[in-house]
């Protein structure tokens, strides 16, 4: 069975998760392709698909909206699991009283429900650098609050316990695939 996971990264944190879930797909014995959405043409080949974007003011990436565009034909014969990375700090409620990964689900999850009815969808926690932003993001440097948000917030054992759980699918459904 070969699985397509894809994404889009600013900064390299859905990168990272988008690797991880590759990696733990792969040791579970699946063939997996890990690439940006920029380099990912063909989709002919693949019977499954993990679409990833980092999130912002939420929002997937444009590149990332855009493959999903391009590809929805693709992507609507096949399983389809989305994820998202974003949030970043140790909270995980937010001022509301909500859930900081529910609350910070893109609204690209609830407009593909339809279409391409994902059979799973994760927000993940992401990761902060400073020294790599660029652009308007820099200007969240200058917060002396952005000093307590800064670092690796990716919960790893969480990300491989979600693609464990996407093989356990696959594998129940297999003729579903192909």
């Amino acid at each position: 069975m070969s699985i397509l996971v894809s994404y889009a990264s600013k900064y390299g944190s859905t990168q990272g998760i988008a690797e991880r879930i590759g990696a733990t797909l792969k040791a579970e014995g699946l063939e997996v392709d890990v690439m940006p959405m920029t380099s990912a043409d063909d989709l002919s080949g693949y019977d499954a698909f993990v679409i990833g974007s980092a999130a912002y003011i939420g929002s997937w990436l444009k590149e990332a909206r855009q493959f999903v565009l391009r590809n929805r034909e693709v992507l609507m014969a096949k399983p389809v699991w989305l994820f998202s990375s974003g949030p970043i700090g140790t909270a995980t409620v937010d001022k509301q009283g909500r859930d900081v990964l529910v609350a910070s689900e893109p609204k690209e999850f609830a407009e593909l429900e339809q279409s391409l009815r994902p059979r799973g969808r994760h927000v993940f926690f992401g990761a902060l650098d400073r020294k790599k932003l660029r652009g308007v993001h820099r200007f969240f440097t200058w917060s002396p609050a952005s000093e307590k948000l800064e670092g690796d917030f990716r919960d790893w054992s969480q990300i491989d316990e979600w693609a464990r759980s996407i093989v356990h699918e696959l594998v129940a459904i297999p003729t579903a695939v192909g």
